[in-house]
């Protein structure tokens, strides 16, 4: 399973659209779960991120002093993870960025670009990766 926690919620109705449509696209592949947490206060934020994180999820915290890697990389990633884990959780934190707690539980930190993204098209472009690292996985066409 693949698990994208996430704080906030998606208010504008072309990111929902899209973002239900890479869903719709991953599930094809494997089950793919978004858990969107309360925006607030980083130590609440922190709480409600925690309560999502079982102790044998591989976390993946994104973060702007992360790994950059290519989708391709990204694909053997994934790839190599599911060998020995179950469930693969993505954290996207909210404005405030991630607490130092939720920091240290992760197993990777990946970066997109150290450049600050809005969550909710940040949510989108993450799950465009995962569904193009299942599409290198299965060595199936699709657009560059």
């Amino acid at each position: 399973m693949i698990k994208i926690i996430c704080v906030g919620k998606i208010k504008e109705n072309y990111l929902k659209d899209g973002i239900e449509d890479y869903i719709k696209r991953i599930n094809k592949y494997h089950k793919i779960e978004i858990i969107e947490v309360m925006d607030s206060d980083i130590n609440r934020e922190r709480e409600l991120i925690l309560k999502n994180i079982n102790s044998k999820d591989y976390i993946i915290t994104l973060e702007i002093e992360g790994n950059n890697i290519s989708s391709i990389e990204l694909a053997d990633k994934i790839d190599k993870t599911f060998i020995t884990n179950n469930c693969i959780t993505f954290i996207i934190g909210g404005s405030y960025g991630l607490h130092d707690d939720v920091k240290s539980l992760s197993n990777y930190k990946l970066s997109f670009s150290k450049m600050t993204f809005p969550h909710g098209l940040f949510r989108l472009i993450l799950l465009e990766q995962i569904y193009r690292c299942f599409k290198i996985l299965n060595n199936e066409t699709y657009h560059k």
